[in-house]
């Protein structure tokens, strides 16, 4: 199994880059309103990987016409309305704006309940001040059951690597630069059994050094300082060997990163992802490649509630 690492740095160039790293199927079609004159002024890109039946943390990202540049922004507004293959509709919802690159590219995030599987249809609209508004429907698919786990499934439990797996090394289980040894005191599996709330990252800064995928470890340091009675964990999402000083990654015989047990077992078609496990074992929240500080602050507050 080789798991493709979106490359989310893309976004920067053209956020088109990474909607087609993913499995997610979209065909846009601009508005026959007014608004639509003629071709669509803005594209949406799904950021999201997959859709499933049920409650999803949506993300999109924003460019012009040509697909190259985006146009995301505090100050341009997203509502997205969505109708099912059998009438079903989700109404329009406004969309938070967070940073993906701090000052420079921004996505779009909600959330929607898909109550079945098939071809679903996104109204998309969007304005910002000096610009006229922009509409446009896309369609995308929606599974029955996604390939990553979602909350609401069991966690599985994984033995992840530890410090006194290596000796106390921390150099031997993380490429963070400036680890945070914490993150590598527990197990997922140590974690699960002692049915307390965890965070769960998967996230590798050596082998994904973009803009956005790179510093994932960074944005989560000081939540994970304001919440020292919670347990954080990162999971090296690759084979790694120390060798000459440093992790190396293990390549497999065409060349591609191999995804460890871990990575597997939650079913990452991507990375970075970071999961919230509730007491009860279950995954409470999860997000992938992007995320707001906000969000996980709001996502523990869930869990420590019981």
């Amino acid at each position: 199994m080789h798991l493709p690492v979106r490359p989310v740095a893309a976004i920067a160039a053209a956020l088109i880059v990474v909607a087609g790293c993913g499995s997610t199927a979209v065909t846009p079609r601009p508005s026959t309103g007014p608004s639509a004159a003629g071709s669509p002024s803005v594209l949406p890109q799904p950021i999201s990987g997959e859709f499933g039946v049920g409650e999803n943390r949506v993300v999109f990202g924003l460019t012009d016409a040509t697909g190259t540049k985006p146009v995301g922004a505090p100050n341009r507004s997203l509502s997205i309305g969505y109708r099912g293959p059998n009438g079903e509709t989700v109404a329009p919802a406004p969309q938070t704006f967070i940073w993906a690159i701090e000052g420079t590219v921004g996505v779009y995030v909600g959330h929607a309940t898909f109550a079945t599987a098939g071809q679903w249809t996104a109204d998309f609209s969007t304005e910002a001040p000096g610009s006229p508004k922009a509409t446009m429907t896309f369609s995308f698919d929606v599974k029955q059951k996604t390939q990553v786990l979602r909350p609401g499934d069991a966690a599985p439990s994984v033995a992840t690597p530890t410090l006194a797996d290596v000796g106390g090394d921390v150099a031997k289980v993380s490429s963070d630069p400036k680890p945070v040894p914490a993150f590598y005191q527990t197990s997922e599996a140590a974690a699960l059994a002692a049915h307390k709330p965890f965070v769960l990252i998967f996230a590798t800064p050596k082998f994904c050094t973009s803009q956005t995928c790179g510093p994932t470890l960074d944005k989560l340091k000081p939540v994970a300082a304001a919440h020292p009675e919670m347990t954080f964990i990162n999971v090296e999402p690759y084979k790694l060997t120390f060798a000459n000083g440093s992790l190396q990654a293990d390549l497999d015989a065409s060349g591609n990163l191999v995804p460890v047990e871990a990575t597997t077992a939650f079913g990452l078609s991507t990375e970075p992802f970071v999961f919230v496990v509730g007491a009860d074992g279950k995954i409470s929240s999860s997000f992938e490649l992007v995320f707001s500080p906000d969000e996980i602050e709001s996502a523990i507050k869930t869990v420590e509630a019981g």
